[in-house]
């Protein structure tokens, strides 16, 4: 997975520009699945049928949502001296920024820097930072507002485990991909459903969860994990399986589909983690509230530094994931 890993953790997507990840998405997937179409909203909804003898009319819908958008920051202004303000696209931390490299649509860089103030012991808000893009004053600047901006698209690895600005939520369209590579036909008709702007508000997972009306749904997406110096209060570690969600800070995940997941990861030895995240959540969350209401969990990938454009996940975990959505997806949704 790890050259899968590069081609779409690189590929430039911010929320609401998500059209190259999703090309590159087709392209991997498109020998893999029996239907695949782009929503008015632009969500990727790929299907795979149910196996030979199953009736596609009243097997099951069980739908596999990962969302393809990243943090960004959009241009608000330009100023005389060719300085672009900004604001965010998404949940960014303030103080990860200055000094991080972004790019832009069509390829060009700047840098994040702040400006110099008078109590430089209180950290900068974001009227206080700035994009540098080399530019000698206004007339030489290319990018305008609305612009776009995406963080540092290289990915790095340290002690084999992958960095990258935007693991959030790409390492989770990894997992999704390559759980459509290795998934065997079963009793289900399986969604894998690539959203769009989830990071401003689960936009994508919400048109698309209507649109497939699945009888359950699962996210994949990444969580905080407590195993930095002084981090946070939780029971999830790099290294130690998948986690399963219980609940984060919209939504508590479906105590059958839950117990059906931890079921399937205890009857293929997959090692596994709960998970109680205290804020934040995932697609889920609006698939769960979709018309009548769906029994929906989420499987998320470790990340230590998530929302920072640097993120760290482990192959360990990862691997876990893809083996535990092929185990839930090949079999029975029956005891739900």
């Amino acid at each position: 997975m790890n050259e899968l890993i590069h081609t779409l953790c690189e590929a430039w997507g911010p929320s609401g520009h998500e059209g190259r990840v999703r090309q590159i998405i087709e392209g991997l997937v498109d020998d893999l699945v029996d239907e695949m179409r782009v929503d008015a909203l632009g969500n990727l909804v790929c299907r795979v049928a149910p196996a030979p003898g199953v009736d596609p009319e009243t097997a099951p819908r069980l739908m596999l949502a990962a969302h393809m958008d990243e943090i960004g920051v959009i241009v608000t202004h330009v100023d005389e001296a060719g300085y672009l303000r900004f604001a965010p696209v998404g949940g960014v931390i303030v103080g990860s920024l200055p000094g991080k490299r972004v790019t832009f649509e069509d390829g060009s860089v700047g840098v994040i820097n702040v400006e110099r103030r008078e109590d430089a012991s209180r950290q900068p808000g974001l009227d206080h930072l700035y994009i540098d893009v080399g530019a000698a004053d206004k007339s030489a600047v290319t990018q305008g507002v609305g612009d776009a901006a995406s963080f540092r698209q290289a990915v790095d690895w340290a002690g084999g485990r992958p960095i990258a600005a935007n693991h959030d939520d790409r390492i989770g369209c990894v997992v999704l991909v390559e759980t459509l590579r290795r998934l065997k036909r079963g009793p289900n008709a399986v969604y894998a459903v690539f959203t769009v702007q989830e990071e401003i508000g689960l936009r994508g997972a919400t048109t698309s969860g209507y649109g497939v009306a699945p009888d359950a749904a699962i996210a994949i997406d990444v969580t905080g994990s407590g195993d930095t110096p002084k981090g946070m209060k939780m029971d999830v570690h790099l290294g130690k399986g998948p986690a399963i969600k219980v609940k984060d800070g919209g939504m508590i995940a479906h105590r059958g589909l839950r117990a059906l997941m931890e079921q399937r990861a205890e009857e293929a030895g997959i090692a596994f983690q709960l998970e109680v995240l205290t804020g934040g959540t995932t697609d889920a969350m609006a698939i769960q509230t979709s018309r009548a209401g769906v029994p929906a969990g989420c499987v998320s990938i470790p990340s230590r530094y998530v929302h920072s454009p640097s993120q760290l996940v482990d192959m360990q975990d990862v691997e876990g994931a893809v083996q535990l959505l092929c185990a839930v997806a090949e079999g029975s949704l029956a005891d739900l």
